[in-house]
């Protein structure tokens, strides 16, 4: 029985340590032998940052692959997915140094291309095809309701829209379904239209031709050495008040670079005014305010039909413009530009300007002079203005520019002091 006993109290005393060496085991992972070791508390951080870096990496490889494949494709998504906007709110102000303003005086502001009032453009851009482009332009304006002018409407309209296509190097092909200018087809040199601008028209990029409304239109460009040439075909519907319905426009351009820093630019403008059903579209104009005691904006100045033109509903009356500029880079921010423009041929009708600026380039600021007239005939009232103005481009975004302008008709005679101020959005 002895060693049954012995046995018996051996074995309860092995189980006894084997329990005892269970609950120090369980005693020393609550404790966590790691809590009170920094160096595995380390290694443990190193081996799951190891593990989430791995993962990152993976991702990223996998994100280049998908990139390097839409950039090999020649139909990737980002491709024609990019839309630019780009703003521009202007305003015009004009003080008349006159003892009594009258419409003589209105009429030379008007023939002077001095654009008084408030407008805005907002530009929609979008790159189609990676080298095409399209453009829709809106625009507001103010409208007189009523001869006095009691009451302004501010309208918002769909101005242009524009679709230019590089079929290659040499060669463009230029869509504009409405709102169409000569200057939208014509080759431009120097800075943009923005920084060009002078007080008045006569100090723009240059002749009247180039601004005048020409309705919708389509133009090709063909480039070749140093030479660049432009034709395109405009049709021009008239409002309701006047007894001719539409007009047909062709515009032509011919660039020859002179020298590296001068070119010689030669424009034609052929117009046939026909009474026949209108075929060109409307703009989409929405009414979005109204205003009560104020001025109407002053219409850009181009060179219109005479009134002696309308004479029946039945006749054809065609006019033809040609325009020869020169301009020339004196250094990296100065120019100087002449230019000149004869309607039909006739020497006694011609409009005419020389300008020299500095754009101000790097936030110094700038300066324009501007000499310019019109010759019409010896019935009419040759008309002849002196400009000159500062710039100020404060900031990157905004730009004021005061100035003077002394304007000539006939014996009457209109200084003037205007303010133009440009914010770029």
């Amino acid at each position: 029985m002895e060693p049954i006993a012995s046995a018996v109290v051996d074995k309860l005393k092995s189980y006894a340590k084997s329990g005892e060496d269970f609950f120090t085991s369980l005693s020393r992972r609550r404790h966590g032998p790691n809590s009170r070791n920094p160096i595995e508390i380390l290694k443990r951080l190193q081996r799951e940052a190891f593990s989430d870096l791995m993962k990152l990496r993976d991702r990223q490889d996998k994100v280049e692959r998908v990139l390097t494949i839409y950039k090999t494709s020649k139909a990737g998504p980002f491709q024609e997915d990019r839309t630019h906007v780009q703003g521009e709110v202007e305003s015009v102000g004009t003080l008349l140094f006159t003892d009594d303003l009258d419409q003589q005086n209105l009429d030379s502001v008007s023939r002077a291309g001095i654009r008084t009032g408030t407008i805005s453009r907002l530009v929609f851009g979008a790159t189609v095809r990676e080298k095409d482009s399209l453009e829709a332009e809106f625009s507001t304006s103010l409208v007189r309701d009523g001869y006095d002018g009691d009451n302004l409407r501010i309208l918002l309209e769909l101005s242009k829209v524009r679709y230019t296509a590089n079929m290659a190097d040499w060669f463009s092909m230029i869509a504009i379904p409405m709102g169409g200018r000569c200057k939208d087809v014509a080759v431009y040199a120097g800075p943009s239209s923005s920084q060009e601008k002078g007080l008045t028209d006569y100090s723009s990029y240059g002749p009247p031709l180039l601004h005048q409304p020409s309705g919708s239109g389509i133009g090709l460009t063909v480039t070749k050495s140093n030479a660049i040439a432009s034709i395109a075909q405009f049709v021009a519907e008239y409002p309701a008040t006047i007894r001719f319905s539409h007009c047909l426009s062709t515009f032509g351009q011919i660039v020859c670079q002179l020298s590296r820093s001068t070119r010689l630019s030669l424009f034609g403008l052929n117009q046939v005014v026909k009474s026949s059903q209108r075929i060109s579209p409307q703009n989409l104009v929405t009414s979005v305010g109204l205003l009560r005691r104020g001025r109407p904006a002053l219409e850009p100045s181009a060179p219109p039909l005479e009134p002696n033109d309308v004479v029946e509903e039945s006749s054809i009356i065609s006019t033809r413009h040609i325009a020869l500029m020169v301009e020339s880079e004196l250094d990296e921010s100065t120019t100087i530009r002449g230019w000149a423009q004869l309607k039909d041929s006739n020497p006694r009708d011609i409009w005419w300007a020389v300008t020299m600026s500095d754009s101000a380039e790097g936030g110094e600021m700038g300066w324009g002079l501007c000499l310019g007239g019109v010759i019409q005939g010896a019935t009419n009232c040759d008309h002849f203005q002196v400009e000159a103005f500062l710039k100020f481009n404060l900031g990157r975004r905004f730009t004021l520019q005061p100035g003077i302008v002394c304007l000539l008709d006939g014996n009457n005679q209109t200084p003037a002091f205007v303010l133009r101020s440009t914010w770029s959005l």
